[in-house]
């Protein structure tokens, strides 16, 4: 017992000293740590604040060599500017000027490290090059301008006795002149900076106005984007023949331009039309027609233009006319503003346009454009003849197409799509005669389907009848033959389609014609209710029902006299 007492006090004593022993163990062991350990700082703060001062200072040193190097490159490109020397002493002067190009001596500059120095010379030579490159945009640009004017006045017209002189002549009569020989100095200069240098190469000197071989170039700048010919006043065509005086008007197939004959010192009108093939085609088509008026009117008594001869130039198609005044339109917009012409006149310019139709009608031909627009007037204002026969055709010949005539002297069955004949010409010279009478424009809808509309709040529905025979009546009529007005939407903006069953008439064209004559005489007030009654027959919704042309000229307000 005794030995097995003390082996135990034994071992538990070994383990209590052992325990004892690691305990110090570890009180008296060092471990190594695994972090790096913290900087030991060299420098103090102060010394810091003043390093950021020397960085901020030369910062500011490279700004202010910065402005300085763009104010001396902008005090040479003045001087330089103003000397204005030739190609020679601009090149030498810009490669001397670079190799010159020294660090400037009064400005004092602290020591720097390399890095920073290096900095400050790749700005440097950066802003320079920056700036070269800035001024070539420049010079660019206006020798872009330069290229375009010299274009413009290389375009322009040259006679054949002139020396190598350029002449640009605008519709005011103004000239402008450029020689070849101040165009050839000018090619001399190539300045790096000039405003000047640059001048498009010209492979001939001198240009003729009826040289038939001239370069594919030149041909372009005779026509506009849109085929019209460049017109310029005093320019010399047809061999010579007529000299631009004026522009007269354009309208879609041509311009009109005022020229003297040569010939016979006396002035003539030139309908030159576009250069295309359409134009072209449609320009001979007017020719025939024309030729075909002028013999069976060789006097001119019908008040038809009159047609003299056609050439070709610069690849368009020109027209000789007699010349007048004024179209209707400028006489309307001069005298008649608001309320028209008086009654005297309006009866005569009436008879007068009803011959030309009579005459086309004989002739199996429709105008298909008939307004105030194409009809002219001598400088006497008492003649009136009716010209423009691009759109013209023979009574045979046409096609349905809703879009011929001007869309407010358009007539019902263009837009239906009805096969047409002379009754469109008497509806638009319906349209045309009360706008000489109010000075107001008679049907003004913003589309085919509008003036459907405009026509029935005159003349009240169509009828039924003339609706079926429409090509395109399914557009403006459903199946009920009800009226399909398309209009926009107050809130949203879009395109909405409106059934109209009922059609009321919301206009009276008596109160209309009186309202633009107050306080008539009892002979005048006569001749309102008179045309009153014209008009309406006119202006028939059926052309088969339509006044004709003969019929329009037996009516009494063509043919009883005024009374005073």
């Amino acid at each position: 017992m005794a030995e097995r007492h003390g082996k135990y006090h034994s071992t538990r004593y070994s383990r209590t000293s052992n325990r004892r022993r690691s305990k110090d163990d570890t009180k008296c062991r060092t471990y190594e740590s695994k972090t790096p350990p913290l900087p030991h700082r060299r420098t103090s703060m102060q010394e810091l604040i003043k390093e950021r001062e020397t960085i901020r200072k030369e910062l500011k040193h490279i700004a202010k060599l910065k402005t300085e190097t763009q104010k001396e490159i902008r005090e040479n490109y003045k001087k330089r500017k103003c000397e204005k020397p030739n190609q020679a002493d601009n090149e030498k002067h810009h490669t001397d000027y670079l190799k010159s190009k020294k660090p400037r001596n009064d400005v004092t500059v602290k020591k720097t490290s390399p890095e920073h120095s290096q900095d400050y010379a790749q700005l440097d030579s950066e802003d320079e090059e920056h700036i070269i490159e800035q001024r070539r945009q420049q010079r660019k640009q206006l020798l872009e301008q330069l290229h375009t004017s010299l274009e413009k006045t290389d375009n322009t017209s040259i006679e054949e006795n002139t020396n190598n002189e350029i002449k640009d002549v605008d519709l005011n009569k103004s000239q402008k002149s450029l020689t070849i020989n101040q165009i050839k100095s000018a090619k001399d200069v190539t300045d790096m900076f000039s405003e000047e240098d640059f001048v498009p190469k010209n492979d001939t000197d001198n240009v003729t106005q009826d040289n038939r071989k001239e370069s594919s170039k030149l041909n372009d700048n005779w026509d506009d984007v849109e085929g019209y010919y460049n017109v310029k006043v005093g320019d010399i065509i047809n061999n010579n023949q007529y000299t631009i005086k004026a522009l007269l008007g354009q309208g879609v197939f041509a311009n009109v331009v005022k020229a003297q004959d040569s010939n016979s010192g006396s002035e003539v009108a030139i309908k030159i039309v576009r250069n295309n093939d359409l134009m072209y085609k449609t320009g001979l088509k007017e020719v025939e027609i024309l030729k075909e008026i002028n013999d069976a009117d060789p006097e001119s008594k019908y008040h038809c233009v009159k047609f003299y001869s056609n050439f070709m130039h610069k690849g368009h198609l020109c027209l000789v006319l007699e010349p007048l005044h004024m179209d209707l339109r400028s006489i309307l917009k001069k005298y008649g503003r608001h309320h028209g012409i008086n009654i005297k006149a309006l009866m005569s310019y009436c008879r007068q346009l009803l011959l030309s139709l009579r005459l086309l009608k004989k002739l199996g031909i429709i105008h298909a454009d008939i307004k105030p627009d194409n009809i002219l007037v001598n400088e006497k204002k008492n003649i009136l003849k009716l010209c423009d026969f691009g759109s013209a055709t023979k009574i045979n010949d046409n096609e349905p197409t809703p879009y011929l005539v001007s869309r407010f002297y358009r007539a019902p069955e263009i837009i239906l799509g009805i096969p047409y004949k002379h009754g469109v010409d008497v509806w638009s010279t319906a349209c045309t005669i009360y706008e000489m009478s109010t000075g107001k424009i008679l049907f003004t809808g913003s589309s085919n389907n509008r003036m459907l509309k405009c026509f029935m709040d005159l003349k009240g529905k169509i009828p039924s009848r003339v609706v079926r025979k429409g090509k395109f009546k399914d557009q403006h009529f459903n199946y009920n033959n009800n009226f399909l007005l398309h209009k926009k939407d107050e809130f949203t903006g879009r395109e909405k389609v409106v059934e109209i069953t009922n059609i009321t008439m919301s206009r009276d064209l008596y109160k209309e014609l009186k309202r633009s004559s107050l306080n008539l005489p009892t002979g005048e007030e006569k001749k309102i209710i008179q045309l009153k009654d014209l008009l309406e027959k006119m202006l028939i919704l059926d052309s088969n029902q339509r006044l004709s042309v003969t019929d329009c000229l037996k009516h009494p307000f063509i043919q009883e006299e005024l009374q005073k």
